[in-house]
């Protein structure tokens, strides 16, 4: 199998190297299209060269080609929906770059938050997308002085948040492994610091983000639910830059700035100082607290030659929490090297290199009895992918991937009886996509993809075979390297938009995702032991097919926009943990699974303003997302832990004037389904808890009101020093919220109780946030 993929890859690339060499062209002309306002890239912008009458489309970073025969000044129109078309007179007399940047030409005197074009939600094929800006996010209201992308993704429609201050999230009743998410086209495992209650990501760093809530490109896949991509600051300043903020808890910098023409570098960190802080109390019994985390980032990018650009892009982070008796410690590595490569104004293609790492430690050492527990997980992933625009009728996608997958589930070392280790586990993933969008007609655009993947579980390892009562019954071992078992699986994605007007749209999608990685649940709070695990013998990949349909409306010259997406998803071999679960350092994990299906439909709806001095967003969702597995509750059906049929959340914006600003988000949810002790049984004087239904109950409802104030104090000045103060209030009206429910036994009574523990009453913050 791996062969054939090798000659498959070695076809491809020969086939697009003649189509390249075929090229009369002498001279190039290439650069990057973007927004004036905030520096951002604009994808799918038209290029055109009167004279030649030749064209191209930038691509999804905003970059294009033309490639011309002769010498001389050429007339170049760019144009791009929601912008102020944009034309220039161009000498050519050798390759050439031009970057352009494009005027937003919606109410271009007021102030427009929105982070995508006006009537991109119109025309864009895909459906089920949510596009923010950095910009965007920044208004929100913060937690803790900080304002986290991945809090702000909680508001947008379908997508729930976990618990309390969680930055976790699921989408459309999907679990949270089934949420891929790529910073620079990089898996990120675990994207939260300290227990959850922050994401790794930090906002000086960042460009924009991209939620697909199942209508995934097709060059993506490995994730059920969903794909959030991530993208980092990538542009050409003209001087050095600064950029930061000081928080009551953590404080950021990001200096970024050229190395003469062709070279651009960024780097950012970002720490945490509240073990400082505990220090300064004066209390002796928090001598010995750690608590912090930090972020590195970095990144160069270099413009080869005419036709190449080059760059580089790395993340660090660590989270460090301990007293003396108990330390935890935990962090992701993240970095790529990407190559793009331009063969013609038609065909480009892009080759990176990947890499993830994902690692946590436990040390306890109580009364001399030390226990040190190491876990990690890496990926290396190879990719290809091109982008071939023939014609309005032919525009392809197609590429490979190949990943490898090295989990370690646990090393425990103790110095009274040595050293456990539960099996490392080794896969091999590929993928082959191919996908085309047609423009059938003014009216009509047709998309239409398959990805075929690959799975492989590669030895040293030990399968086991279980009898009725998940006793092991017999076992085989393979020796190292050898592929001990294989997965493949079609994965077609089809999708269509009906324009009825430049303000109204109808889209339609159905999409088949696979995932051979799981995530076994230990916590729903963030927490950094969770485990993961393959598709393997035992366990089958799980499946999701979905159908989705949308009516999309802008109104009043697209200030207003509006929309409604139903969706419907039904899942095979869905994973859930049998009764009492034993999922930590257990080197037979698959017989704790109970694997069946799965279905969740909604209906969601969002009314968006986008420009004036007041704007913001409403939606709701209406969602269900139920499961049946034999083994589990009895056989019979029961919710999903992550049902919650209502949902509204309200954010609004309002600019007082160039130095004020006030917003604020209003979130309502259902109670998340939890399962209650009934009473419990005893067995030599130890006591196990008695349930009733697989979660027949609910929490509380969850609701919460955030608000925010922003000052500038020179919006207008001249000066390169430019700064701001954002003060927050999180939950404003003091909402108790559990972020824990535990259970306890009355002796007197002989009656279980639930304990709610409440995290966060009325918390305000303030920040500082400069540039220069």
């Amino acid at each position: 199998m791996i062969i054939k993929l090798v000659i498959l890859t070695c076809l491809l690339m020969c086939g697009i190297f003649s189509l390249a060499q075929n090229e009369s062209f002498k001279y190039a002309l290439q650069g990057r299209i973007t927004d004036r306002s905030s520096g951002e890239s604009l994808s799918r912008a038209s290029i055109y060269i009167v004279e030649q009458k030749i064209g191209t489309v930038a691509d999804d970073e905003g970059n294009y080609s033309l490639f011309i025969k002769e010498p001389g000044i050429y007339t170049v129109q760019i144009s791009h929906i929601g912008f102020e078309n944009r034309t220039l007179r161009v000498p050519v007399s050798g390759s050439h770059t031009l970057d352009i940047d494009l005027n937003s030409n919606a109410f271009l005197k007021e102030i427009i938050v929105t982070g995508k074009n006006s009537s991109d939600n119109i025309a864009r094929p895909n459906l089920g997308v949510e596009r923010l800006s950095i910009s965007q996010i920044r208004k929100l209201p913060s937690f803790m002085g900080e304002v986290d992308l991945m809090k702000a993704i909680q508001l947008l429609p379908g997508v729930h948040a976990g618990n309390e201050g969680s930055t976790g999230f699921s989408v459309r009743g999907g679990n949270p492994d089934q949420n891929l998410v790529l910073l620079d086209n990089t898996t990120v495992y675990n994207a939260s610091h300290l227990m959850g209650f922050f994401s790794i990501f930090n906002n000086d760093v960042i460009s924009d983000l991209e939620l697909y809530k199942g209508d995934i490109p097709v060059k993506y896949g490995g994730r059920l639910s969903s794909l959030l991509d991530i993208r980092t600051i990538d542009r050409m300043p003209e001087r050095l830059t600064a950029t930061g903020g000081i928080g009551l808890i953590s404080s950021r910098l990001v200096l970024q700035g050229p190395i003469g023409e062709k070279t651009s570098w960024l780097i950012g960190g970002r720490r945490s100082y509240a073990d400082m802080m505990i220090k300064l109390s004066g209390d002796k019994s928090l001598e010995e607290l750690v608590l912090y985390f930090y972020d590195l980032n970095a990144k160069i990018s270099h413009r080869l030659s005419s036709r190449d650009f080059l760059s580089f892009n790395a993340y660090y982070g660590r989270d460090n929490f301990g007293v003396d008796v108990f330390g935890v410690n935990y962090g992701n590595t993240a970095a790529s090297l990407t190559l793009t490569h331009t063969f013609s104004d038609k065909l480009y293609g892009k080759y990176s290199v990947n890499f993830s790492n994902y690692n946590y430690g436990v040390l306890t050492d109580i009364e001399g009895a030390r226990i040190q527990w190491n876990a990690s997980l890496h990926d290396l992933m190879l990719r290809t992918d091109y982008s071939h625009y023939i014609n309005k009728y032919l525009d392809f996608s197609y590429g490979l991937t190949a990943t490898f997958h090295r989990f370690v589930p646990g090393n425990v070392e103790t110095p009274d009886y040595g050293k456990y280790t539960i099996p490392r586990n080794l896969a091999m993933e590929h993928a082959v996509y191919w996908s085309n969008q047609q423009e059938l007609s003014d009216k009509l655009v047709l998309r239409y993809g398959l990805r075929w993947t690959m799975f492989h579980n590669i030895g040293e390892a030990t399968v086991y075979r279980y009898n009725e009562n998940d006793v092991v019954a017999d076992s085989v071992t393979y020796k190292s390297g050898q592929i001990y078992n294989s997965f493949n699986a079609i994965e077609p994605r089809v999708g269509l938009i009906y324009k009825f007007s430049q303000s109204s749209s109808f889209k339609a999608n159905y999409a088949r995702n696979v995932q051979f990685i799981q995530l076994a649940n230990s916590s729903s709070s963030g927490s950094p032991l969770d485990i993961w695990f393959f598709s393997s013998p035992n366990v089958k990949p799980q499946q999701v097919d979905m159908v989705s349909a949308g009516y999309f409306q802008n109104l009043m010259n697209n200030t207003l926009e509006a929309s409604l997406e139903v969706y419907y998803k039904q899942m095979n071999n869905v994973i859930d943990f049998k009764d009492h679960a034993d999922l930590i350092l257990n080197k037979l994990l698959e017989k704790e699974l109970r694997i069946g299906k799965g279905k969740a439909y909604g209906i969601e709806l969002m009314v968006k303003k986008n420009s004036g001095r007041i704007n913001g967003f409403v939606n709701y969702t209406y969602s269900h997302a139920e499961r049946t597995i034999p083994g589990i509750n009895d056989g019979k059906t029961y919710l999903s832990p992550y049902d919650k049929p209502h949902n509204l959340k309200i954010a609004l914006n309002y600019e007082l004037s160039d130095k004020f600003s006030l917003s604020a988000t209003w979130i309502y949810t259902t109670g998340s389904p939890i399962t209650y002790p009934t009473g419990r049984f005893g067995i030599k004087n130890e006591y196990f808890p008695i349930y009733s239904g697989r979660n027949d109950s609910r929490r509380p409802d969850y609701h919460r009101l955030d608000l925010s104030f922003n000052y500038k104090p020179n919006p207008k000045s001249a000066k390169r020093w430019k700064s701001e103060w954002n003060i927050s209030i999180y939950n404003a009206y003091d909402r108790n919220n559990p972020y824990m429910i535990t259970y306890g036994y009355d002796h007197k009574s002989g009656i279980p109780y639930a304990e709610s523990t409440y995290l966060f009453g009325v918390l305000p913050s303030i920040t500082y946030n400069f540039k220069f």
